[in-house]
């Protein structure tokens, strides 16, 4: 948990393939501890090819069947169904001509990360205005799992909204 939080959560992430795996880890969490998931993400990484959205995207009734019974993701056949619907969302997303999901996502925070200024980890909100817009938006597009508790924490772990506390040393200055 220590080196998620020095290494890669609120650092922003621009890149499409690693978004797209962050938002399905994101929504994997949904009830479960985020070390639950971080202790899984190589099974995630393995059992979905490796983040191949177009590959997930065609996934039928034998891969779905296939990954609920990986002992190395969580196993639950909603959240299983929603990876899969969340790369053909993927894809249309990339399709429209509005761009990468990288501009899709990005265009809601003005493509600069909000830099919160919290002292104490109670102060941190469990979702905002600017989240509920984007869980709106994918909601729209077709996504599944993205309620905005969801996308607040996602929109954290992508460096959207830097809400490292004031006194971590990873803390954005300025």
């Amino acid at each position: 948990m220590i080196e998620y939080h020095d290494a890669v959560w609120g650092r922003p992430e621009h890149d499409d393939r690693k978004l797209f795996a962050k938002l399905v880890l994101d929504g994997a969490q949904a009830g479960l501890s985020w070390k639950t998931i971080l202790h899984r993400s190589e099974g995630y990484r393995r059992a979905f090819d490796d983040w191949n959205v177009e590959r997930i995207a065609r996934y039928g009734k034998k891969d779905i069947a296939r990954l609920l019974a990986d002992e190395g993701i969580i196993r639950n056949r909603a959240k299983v169904a929603s990876a899969v619907k969340n790369a053909q969302a993927w894809l249309r997303v990339m399709e429209s001509g509005k761009g990468s999901f990288n501009e899709f996502i990005w265009r809601h925070v003005e493509h600069k990360t909000i830099v919160n200024r919290w002292r104490d980890i109670k102060q941190l909100p469990a979702s905002t205005p600017v989240s509920d817009a984007l869980s709106k938006d994918l909601k729209k597009a077709g996504f599944s799992f993205v309620g905005t508790t969801i996308v607040y924490a996602y929109m954290q772990a992508i460096g959207m909204v830097d809400d490292h506390l004031v006194d971590c040393f990873r803390k954005a200055k300025g």
